[in-house]
C-alpha cells in the first residue's frame, strides 16, 4: 500500500531549530539524510516543502475563486515536507513514521 508521511513542524519545534549551534543544526539535519538512506528502500518520492510564508492560497469555496498570499489556515503546526512510501501495511508505515527523527507530528495518509 502507499502512504504519504506528511512532517508537521510546531512552533517550538522551528524555535529549537533555529536555536542550535550550528554542529548541533548540522547533526540534526545528518540524522534526516541517515533516516532517507536508511528506508530508501520503501521510498518512492519525497520533498522538503518551501517556508510556510511562501505559500499561496486558492479558495474554490466562493462565487469566484480567490488567491491568498500565505497557508489556507492560520495555525502553529504546518506542513515541512513529505515522502510517500509503499509498505504492507498502516502498522509498517506507522513503524517507519515512529523512526523520524525530526518534526515532532507526522500524519498518515493512505495514497491512491
Amino acid at each position: 500500500m502507499k502512504y504519504v508521511l506528511m512532517f508537521i513542524e510546531t512552533e517550538e519545534f522551528a524555535q529549537q531549530l533555529e536555536a542550535m549551534g550550528e554542529l548541533e543544526r548540522r547533526q540534526a539535519y545528518e540524522a534526516v539524510g541517515r533516516w532517507f538512506a536508511e528506508h530508501a528502500e520503501v521510498i518512492t518520492h519525497h520533498t522538503h516543502l518551501a517556508p510556510v510564508h511562501t505559500a499561496t492560497t486558492l479558495r474554490l469555496n466562493g462565487a469566484e475563486p480567490m488567491v491568498t498570499d500565505g497557508p489556507f489556515v492560520e495555525g502553529k503546526e504546518v506542513v515541512s515536507g513529505f515522502a510517500e512510501v509503499e509498505v504492507a501495511d498502516l502498522d509498517e508505515a506507522l513503524k517507519l513514521a515512529r523512526s523520524w527523527p525530526a518534526c515532532p507530528i507526522v500524519e498518515i495518509r493512505p495514497a491512491s
